[in-house]
């Protein structure tokens, strides 16, 4: 009659950019390529394929956490993971079938509203299409109706809980201080239990103003306090302990144990968190100290008998309700001597937009669809799949006749537009603590795009009166004044049509070959015709192509041209062509070129071009820093190869300043550093792996006391490492394969830094370990060269910390 369920709340705030719908490269997330992929490295990855290890640390087993627990995963964090993780997303859908068979038919994942909207400040229609969509994304990733659906910050009022149930939720998770009053369902009487006076043990039941139910789980406050922000993840076993002091013996019935968290607490907030959870739970479950469940098998099993009343309008990370996403109330992270007072003038410039673009949607769909609101709550299966036939056949479902191509751009258009304007109010964007930060201007940039389409829509100029309400919100940084030129500084410049992506696509062929239709983010570009000429380091572009959104379907033939005069001196022109026969001006432009006369071709480039002229500054960020490093490279060998020069020559003296302990001055420190770590990645590039020469790079370090790139020396390791790893796991027999890998892992140990070896070990662990048991070195006839691949095998288990079976 004992219970433990943890649940595991998985979210990131959406990253792309609006109009590319791609996460651009954040260099604060080095050296991972943006925040997803950190997080994913630190903690969705390592959920999936989580340690027990032995007394000498030493891996036993790999778990998958998620088929133990109870989870969400935002919706647009699943979007990301399916495209750029798959194997996590697979192991996060394998988990929820593995939970099924263990909690009586029951998987342990459960939906989200959409894009982690605060509900209770949202109108109706935002709540319902936030609902909607969250059922049929979860749908279409788990094959399921979902029983529960996580509120984002768990903020609810009771029109939120009126949609979930018309909608078939069963079930949703609050914090005890959302909690009213209660009575049991067999009396009329309630008892006041508010500021978390709930007893969490117990599944409770909401009768609402409609006469339907919905049951209510409150977590255990103190415990979750305890894994969030009182290190508790630092010991699996204080872990286990303090989940099972939540049980009590004074209480009559069965007893749920329950605590709900951030999912981010597992391995990113506290590291190796995610194994200190599987402990846990394997100490529970070995033990027979209680039953490990998941909410949808414990409501089954014990339906409530108590009713309860909530707390309107509250959350679990603001005490004053849902006040930190509309008013400074005084929540925020600390740390700095900022108000919050730009959150409410923020959040009514966004209504305003919304309420603006709502009778826009309304009279333009009308014209095409019957429903508009009921096409914008259905639009989710064109976001889930953007094909030509998914297309056609919610066309075919909604619209009041057959629509011409055009009119398919329109409503496109419009749905977007919807679509951005319910991604603007995305909760992040008023969490933190100022306007400028990456979140909130991440909600201006959705904004940003829903206005830009509704402008194209209706023909109507709607930025002025925005701009006039987005300036009320003030920064607390006086180089940033308002919102209104947060928008003008970074939201606008990154405006994005299709004449930019053309742009971008002849500027960087310059630097890699096209094949004939290529993806550009959610662009498709066909080439129809394309040349490159050279004249040394200078060269030029020319061409013609279609672009298409495959998004909006918006369509374009533009033809280009892009000239680079070398370093960082590019320019290209696009714009509107039929494409179906060859350009005079781009013929004179080519000849002018072909007769190395740069002034003229730069003048008829301007010329032909007019104001559609681009430079590297407007490339797409990726791209930009590629093209970049390529233009650097040159120059930073050069400079490398000087400094190695002065390092070599001036390394004595280096030593014996150091010798001596007088500092060694800032120049040949600086060549030092430089020369070393330059030599250290190229060697760890090298297809051939000379660990001799890297050593003796580590002892020149080492003597000369120079500081190394540790963050990018151990990125580059590693990832060599799980090349290697998974060369071994394809071919195990491969004696060469075998040697390459321990090769590299026996070169670690003597490494001034630790390599993360984990996905390593997850790429070996059953390969080696099968490996291991079919090699036949204990039968009587073992050969020489199996007793020696039994020793290459445990010298790999050794190095890789891995625990091989018992022979």
């Amino acid at each position: 009659m004992k219970y433990v369920c943890i649940h595991g709340h998985f979210y990131q705030p959406p990253r792309e950019n609006p109009y590319l719908e791609a996460i651009e490269l954040q260099d604060s997330a080095y050296p991972y390529h943006d925040w997803n992929e950190r997080i994913t490295a630190e903690c969705y990855a390592p959920n999936a394929a989580s340690r027990i290890v032995d007394s000498e640390n030493r891996i036993l087993q790999l778990l998958n956490n998620y088929a133990r627990l109870s989870f969400n995963f935002g919706p647009t964090l699943l979007s990301w993971l399916k495209d750029q993780a798959p194997r996590v997303y697979q192991a996060i859908l394998e988990a929820d079938t593995e939970s099924g068979q263990r909690f009586s038919g029951h998987g342990s994942a459960i939906a989200q509203a959409y894009n982690h909207m605060i509900l209770p400040l949202a109108n109706r229609r935002d709540k319902v299409t936030q609902v909607k969509w969250g059922i049929r994304d979860f749908e279409s990733r788990f094959g399921r109706r979902p029983e529960g659906m996580w509120l984002p910050e768990t903020a609810v009022d009771v029109e939120t809980l009126e949609v979930l149930a018309e909608n078939g939720i069963q079930f949703t998770i609050l914090a005890p201080r959302q909690a009213q009053s209660v009575r049991p369902r067999n009396s009329s009487k309630y008892e006041d239990v508010s500021d978390a006076r709930i007893d969490p043990a117990r599944a409770y039941s909401a009768e609402l103003p409609s006469k339907r139910r919905i049951s209510l789980f409150f977590y255990d406050g103190p415990i979750s306090q305890g894994v969030a922000f009182e290190r508790l993840l630092d010991d699996g076993k204080r872990f286990a302990d303090r989940l099972i002091s939540g049980f009590s013996e004074t209480r009559k019935g069965p007893q749920l144990v329950h605590i709900a968290t951030d999912g981010e607490s597992y391995g990113h907030h506290h590291h190796y968190g995610e194994m200190a959870l599987s402990y846990a739970l394997n100490e529970i479950e070995k033990g027979n100290i209680a039953r490990l469940t998941n909410y949808g098998e414990f409501l089954e099993r014990h339906p409530p008998k108590h009713v309860v009343e909530i707390v309107e309008n509250s959350s679990w990370s603001c005490v004053h309700g849902v006040e930190r996403w509309r008013s400074d109330c005084g929540c925020n992270s600390g740390g700095h001597p900022w108000n919050q007072q730009w959150r409410a003038p923020l959040r009514a410039a966004l209504d305003w937009l919304r309420d603006t673009l709502a009778p826009i949607f309304e009279s333009r769909l009308a014209e095409y669809f019957r429903e508009p609101w009921a096409s914008r709550d259905d639009y989710i299966r064109v976001i889930l799949d953007r094909s030509e036939p998914s297309r056609q056949a919610f066309f075919a479902d909604h619209a009041i006749r057959p629509l011409e191509a055009k009119e398919q751009v329109t409503v496109l258009k419009l749905l977007e537009m919807q679509r951005h304007a319910l991604l603007m109010y995305t909760s992040c964007g008023w969490f933190f603590d100022e306007l400028s930060g990456l979140e909130t201007v991440q909600v201006i940039h959705y904004a940003g795009r829903a206005l830009q389409l509704a402008e194209e829509c209706s023909g109507r100029s709607i930025e002025p009166e925005f701009l006039l309400q987005l300036a009320k919100a003030k920064s607390n940084l006086s180089e940033h004044e308002d919102a209104a030129k947060i928008h003008q500084k970074w939201v606008k410049p990154a405006v994005v049509d299709i004449g930019r992506v053309a742009a971008h696509y002849a500027i960087s062929s310059l630097f890699e070959t096209y094949a004939e239709k290529t993806r550009i983010y959610c662009y498709e570009a066909e080439r129809v015709r394309y040349s490159v000429e050279a004249e040394g380091k200078i060269r030029l572009a020319t061409g013609c192509a279609q672009f298409r959104s495959t998004i909006t379907e918006e369509y374009s033939a533009l033809d280009f041209a892009a000239l680079h005069l070398g370093d960082p001196k590019l320019t290209a022109g696009v714009r509107p062509a039929d494409c179906s026969s060859p350009d005079e001006e781009q013929t004179k432009l080519v000849e002018a070129f072909g007769h190395a006369d740069t002034a003229e071709a730069i003048r008829l480039l301007d010329q032909a071009y007019g104001k559609n002229i681009f430079s590297l500054r407007l490339l797409f960020r990726d791209e930009q820093r590629k093209i970049t490093n390529l233009i650097l490279n040159e120059s930073l060998n050069s400079a490398a190869a000087v400094y190695r020069t002065v390092f070599e020559s001036q390394a004595p003296l280096i030593r014996f300043l150091n010798g001596l302990e007088i500092p060694v001055p800032n120049a040949l420190k600086a060549a030092a550093e430089i020369a070393l770590n330059s030599q250290l990645q190229q060697y760890l590039d090298r297809p051939e792996l000379d660990t001799d020469s890297i050593q003796g790079l580590l002892r020149e370090a080492a003597a000369s006391k120079i500081a190394l790139d540790s963050t990018t020396l151990e990125y580059k390791t590693r990832k060599r490492l799980e090349k290697e790893a998974s060369e071994f796991a394809a071919n195990p027999a491969d004696p060469s394969a075998v040697e390459r890998i321990l090769k590299l892992l026996e070169l670690i140990p003597a490494l001034p830094f630790p390599v993360i070896l984990w996905e390593a070990q997850n790429v070996c662990y059953r390969p080696l370990i099968t490996a291991f048991q079919q090699n036949g070195w204990r039968s009587p006839d073992a050969d020489p060269i199996a007793e020696r691949r039994h020793e290459d095998l445990t010298r790999l288990a050794t190095q890789l910390r891995i625990s091989l079976p018992q022979v």
